[in-house]
């Protein structure tokens, strides 16, 4: 399979043909109420740092890449205290024009229902293409542990330890991230927050919510808390830091 990466700025007739977010991504993690906000600029503002996975033989986009640039000190504590906020930077700098170092992936996407052997780490691969093309020193990324939505009920902060007998990390989509050299840092137990009535939650995650209270529900990472006398279900869903190898300047 020969893949080419093109970004938004030069390609984007690929572009316009990406992913459908629905194949993606659970119901839910549509419904941002931070990201929501900023997710359709970053084409639009950012298209340099987009980019899609093109396969030459076959004319499909597999796979999307979305990142963007923000100041970074180098220290793990003073990283976002999330996904959010680190959207939330990222536009922040890029509209100030401040000076960036550092490239924040935000999402690398392939279809859940047919994903392909290796596009994981290609899409990894791909973000660290974009850093070095911009001369940025570090890459980071607020990771979306895959497996954590079997243990919604364990903090994040115990579950992002956990490791196999081999000594790899339990966590099959943060393996493929310390697999390139990447560590973890940060855990992140409000990265993203995801509010909405309860008659939407009920929507998105197929199941009757008849309480006040918390409920565990289909692949979500953490309980969700539903307030039916304020009609408000929400949501707030844990992320870890993994900083990668700086790059060579």
């Amino acid at each position: 399979m020969a893949l080419t990466l093109h970004t938004a700025a030069e390609r984007p007739d690929l572009w316009e043909r990406g992913l459908d977010s629905a194949t993606v991504w659970p119901e839910y993690n549509l419904h941002g109420d931070v990201l929501n906000q900023w997710w359709g600029h970053l084409d639009e503002e950012l298209p340099d740092f987009q980019f899609v996975l093109h396969d030459d033989e076959t004319d499909e986009v597999v796979a999307e890449g979305h990142t963007g640039p923000l100041w970074w000190d180098g220290d793990d504590a003073t990283l976002p205290a999330g996904i959010d906020p680190a959207i939330e930077q990222v536009f922040a700098d890029a509209r100030a024009g401040r000076t960036v170092n550092t490239l924040c992936a935000l999402a690398a996407e392939s279809p859940r229902g047919g994903r392909r052997r290796g596009l994981a780490v290609q899409l990894l691969g791909g973000m660290r293409t974009l850093a070095e093309r911009h001369g940025l020193t570090h890459l980071v990324a607020p990771v979306r542990p895959s497996l954590k939505e079997h243990y919604p009920l364990t903090p994040i902060e115990r579950y992002v330890a956990w490791r196999r007998d081999d000594g790899q990390l339990l966590d099959p989509w943060m393996r493929v991230h310390e697999r390139l050299g990447a560590r973890v840092s940060t855990p992140l137990p409000t990265s993203l927050r995801i509010t909405g009535t309860v008659a939407e939650w009920e929507s998105w995650t197929g199941l009757a919510l008849p309480e006040d209270g918390d409920y565990v529900f289909p692949e979500g990472l953490a309980p969700l808390h539903v307030d039916r006398g304020r009609d408000l279900a929400s949501y707030w869903e844990p992320n870890v830091w993994m900083i990668h190898p700086d790059l060579e300047r």
